[in-house]
C-alpha cells in the first residue's frame, strides 16, 4: 500500500513515485504501507523540533542525512547519517534537527493508523 491504496502483491518502486505529504510546517513525509508494517521517509528542515512522545508501535529509525539530537527516555544522543535507533513500544522519545536538513527512514509495526488519516 502506498498511502491508502491496498497492496496485495509485492511492490517494487522508488521514492520519486511515492506521494509527498506535508503533515506540519518544515516536514515532508512519504509512506509505503504493508499489511503489518510501514516505512516512512521524512525530510525535516534544520532546527525543527519534534516534541517528546510515546506510541504503542515498535519503531526503527535510520538517519540518512544530517545530524539530529534525539531525546530517548530522558537521555540525549546526537546521531548522524548511518546511525540506527530502535524504539520499543511506549518508549519516550523526541528529536531536534541540527544545522542542516535531516532525512530519516522510520519503520513502524504495527501500522501507524494515525498517519493514514
Amino acid at each position: 500500500m502506498i498511502g491508502e491504496q491496498t497492496q496485495i502483491q509485492a511492490l517494487v518502486t522508488d521514492w520519486s513515485k511515492i506521494p509527498v505529504e506535508k503533515p506540519a510546517p518544515g516536514i515532508e513525509r512519504q509512506m509505503v504501507v504493508g499489511q503489518n508494517m510501514m516505512m516512512i521517509r521524512f525530510h525535516f528542515e534544520p532546527f525543527l523540533v519534534t516534541p517528546e512522545h510515546t506510541h504503542p508501535h515498535e519503531q526503527m529509525t535510520l538517519v540518512m542525512q544530517g545530524r539530529v539530537k534525539f531525546y530517548i527516555s530522558g537521555e540525549e544522543h546526537i546521531l548522524q547519517a548511518g546511525d540506527v535507533i530502535h524504539f520499543p513500544p511506549h518508549n519516550r522519545h523526541g528529536a531536534t534537527m541540527l544545522d542542516e536538513e535531516v532525512i530519516l527512514i522510520d519503520i513502524f509495526s504495527p501500522i501507524r493508523e494515525d498517519f493514514l488519516k
